[in-house]
């Protein structure tokens, strides 16, 4: 199992960035699938979920109607849109899949983790 994810930068504030997270190994649409964050001297958060057929989407609340979550079966890939970009956004961005087909914020519920991101927001 791997995951890939890509879409990281530097932009200022209030821009918008795509991560997207290509999966390969197994069996995309069997799984949910969640972003996290860690900043540096931080510990890592959930940031939002998508559940295996793309139904129920959560979000946390320092992202939630700012952040979209979206995926692609066909293309075994998950993406977070992420707008109106913060300074506190700063962090590296990581995608997993989960152990279940159902959305989970608890990172216990994850069995694979990929490599991250970074996303940088100048003020």
């Amino acid at each position: 199992v791997q995951l890939q994810a890509s879409g990281g930068g530097l932009v200022q504030a209030g821009s918008s960035l795509r991560l997207s997270c290509l999966g390969s190994g197994f069996t995309v649409d069997y799984y949910s699938m969640g972003w996290f964050r860690q900043a540096p001297g931080k510990e890592r958060e959930w940031v939002s979920c998508i559940s295996s057929g793309g139904g129920d989407t959560q979000y946390a609340d320092p992202v939630a109607g700012r952040f979209t979550i979206s995926r692609d079966n066909a293309k075994d890939t998950a993406y977070l849109q992420m707008n109106s970009l913060k300074p506190e956004d700063t962090a590296v961005y990581l995608c997993a899949r989960s152990k279940f087909e159902y959305c989970y914020s608890r990172q216990s519920a994850y069995a694979f983790w990929g490599q991250g991101t970074e996303v940088t927001v100048s003020s």
